[in-house]
């Protein structure tokens, strides 16, 4: 992902470093950091940041975007990886979690991201919603961008919690696919509990839209203690 992408459009990227600046005053931790999208612009509003992710091309790619070091790296999986110091805010966004294709590694994510947290600290998740209720009986396929530029769909299989997210694209490179695991927000907010965490606020997106049963994904804010 480039800055090519909508995911880096100042309507995107801006109202969600609104919403965790405020969060960060003693710094945050981006777990899945990538090439930056969110760290190199929280840096810039003064925070600390430092970012954990287990690509090391993407690192490099953040390092050669910023100038004087403002946001540091550890090279890991973050379900597991430890980093000195303690923050006031952990977070990870755009569906990050469900990269994590266990639920004892998607565990292992909120207890290492309390295990960094200051006591009183946040981690903060944005992740979609399982779309099950548009699931024909009998199907297994939901469409969730239909195009003449992309075509879209999530693979469900309900007895496991994967899904296959598969994209047709023409004019960019043919098909590609990824797999996942779900999680409801409430088996969320179990493992947060796990992990000594507590939910405090959940919206429907980084510009607080209130969370109703239609929504399609949800930023969630746990704390520590």
């Amino acid at each position: 992902m480039d800055e090519t992408d909508p995911m880096f459009a100042p309507e995107v990227v801006g109202p969600t470093i609104d919403f965790l600046a405020p969060l960060a005053a003693d710094g945050a931790l981006e777990f899945a950091v990538g090439n930056g999208r969110i760290a190199l612009p929280l840096a810039e509003r003064g925070v600390r940041v430092h970012g954990v992710d287990i690509a090391p091309d993407v690192l490099e790619q953040l390092h050669a975007k910023q100038q004087g070091g403002r946001v540091t790296t550890t090279l890991g999986d973050y379900t597991t990886t430890t980093v000195d110091g303690s923050f006031s805010l952990v977070y990870l966004v755009w569906n990050s979690l469900s990269n994590v294709t266990t639920q004892a590694g998607q565990v292992d994510a909120f207890r290492n991201a309390a295990a960094h947290l200051e006591p009183g600290g946040r981690f903060v998740v944005e992740l979609f919603v399982p779309q099950l209720r548009r699931l024909p009986p009998g199907q297994d396929f939901v469409p969730f961008d239909v195009t003449p530029e992309h075509l879209g769909f999530d693979e469900y299989d309900v007895l496991t919690q994967r899904l296959v997210s598969h994209h047709y694209s023409p004019g960019r490179g043919g098909y590609g696919a990824g797999e996942f695991r779900y999680a409801w927000p409430s088996e969320l907010d179990l493992m947060a509990r796990l992990a000594g965490l507590t939910l405090t606020e959940r919206w429907a997106g980084w510009r607080r839209e209130p969370f109703t049963a239609e929504s399609d994904s949800h930023v969630s804010v746990w704390t520590l203690g």
